[in-house]
């Protein structure tokens, strides 16, 4: 049987890399759909290890601990980027890695993300490669003020980026590039943050997702809507962008391709994420199908599941600077889905769930969000 053909039936054993809430949440629809679940995680007792079957402590980059996580699944998935490439290496010659390394390898450095977004033929923010201080004032003087340093390796929620307003951040500047090399972009005074989940299976079938609109607070995702609050052909067109990079970059799974739209209805990529995104959440309950359950049976090799929206919806997420508040105001909250992902420790700026409100406007959502107090 080719991999173009394996079906993993129930019974079977998923093997995950990465204990994270992604994990957790991925985990809980496999076990719906009747599969077995095996996680590797450095933190006994992660949000994903607590669903699991069997829980496997180690590093990602252990290959003793891969091996093991190898010999017990009869598939393996992985939830997040900085996951190592070698040991998704030998994943795909020891093991059945439907996703392969190779996308994961391409998203894993900001640099080679463009360069094959732009092979594709889709637009992202002009941009430069820092390796050095004069490299910096280089990409300044063509790009202009303000402008956006990002490390190219391990950033995400805002951490290793920094908005270069004028001169005076060039010594910030110089401090981020101390920890590795960086990429400068141009800042793109967009109008809308948007996102699309789209997802693809060995065989080349495709679904994406209805467009979310996203808005962050301080680099951290707060609120996603949907439908999006953005022109009809404008949501076509972000479909098929991300339709487009998920035929050409060859994706099996899930891929959260991030955009933004610009004053003129131009769309520009800004990043990609090879695994179900916290843009996605709100297919929880407000989709026919979650981004959960379709990337588990994409990889598996099921028929993908419809993604029509069935009622507005808004997903805002739980940080530990609102869990307090969450859990004192849950005896008041009438239909509102609340997801908590089981993580210890409630640290500040760290997320610790999500709600979903599924509501006959997203104006009624965004009103009871208000009223809550939660995030005030």
């Amino acid at each position: 049987m080719t991999n173009l053909t394996k079906v993993i039936l129930p019974g079977q054993t998923i093997g995950i890399i990465g204990g994270g809430q992604l994990g957790r949440m991925m985990a809980l629809s496999a076990k719906t759909m009747g599969f077995r679940i095996a996680v590797l995680d450095p933190t006994e007792q992660c949000p994903c290890g607590q669903v699991a079957d069997i829980e496997i402590t180690g590093a990602y980059d252990d290959l003793h601990a891969i091996q093991r996580l190898a010999d017990v699944s009869d598939i393996i998935t992985y939830e997040f980027e900085n996951v190592s490439f070698e040991a998704l290496a030998w994943l795909s010659e020891n093991s059945y890695l439907p996703q392969g390394a190779e996308l994961l390898k391409i998203t894993q450095d900001r640099i080679t993300e463009k360069e094959a977004i732009i092979k594709v033929g889709v637009p992202v923010a002009p941009y430069f490669s820092v390796t050095e201080v004069s490299n910096i004032h280089e990409s300044i003087r063509t790009l202009g003020y303000p402008c956006v340093m990002k490390r190219t390796r391990g950033g995400y929620d805002g951490k290793g980026q920094l908005v270069i307003h004028s001169e005076s951040d060039i010594p910030a500047a110089s401090d981020l590039l101390n920890g590795g090399p960086c990429v400068i972009e141009k800042w793109i005074p967009f109008e809308k943050e948007i996102s699309v989940i789209v997802t693809r299976k060995t065989t080349g079938d495709m679904k994406c997702f209805p467009v979310a609109e996203n808005i962050h607070e301080e680099n951290i995702l707060h609120k996603s809507i949907v439908p999006a609050r953005i022109g009809e052909q404008t949501s076509r067109n972000a479909l098929k962008l991300a339709e487009q990079l998920g035929e050409r970059l060859n994706l099996v799974g899930t891929l959260g391709v991030e955009m933004f739209v610009t004053e003129s209805e131009e769309i520009i990529v800004n990043e990609l994420a090879p695994r179900p995104h916290n843009s996605g959440h709100y297919t929880m309950e407000a989709c026919q199908t979650s981004q959960f359950e379709q990337h588990i049976r994409a990889i598996c090799n099921w028929p993908l599941g419809r993604t029509d929206l069935m009622s507005p919806v808004v997903m805002v997420n739980i940080l530990g600077d609102h869990n307090d508040n969450l859990l004192t105001a849950i005896p008041k909250l009438d239909d509102w889905k609340v997801h908590l992902y089981g993580k210890k420790d409630s640290i500040s700026k760290r997320k610790m769930g999500h709600v979903n409100l599924l509501r006959s406007t997203v104006e009624q959502a965004f009103a009871e969000i208000e009223q809550s107090g939660i995030w005030n």
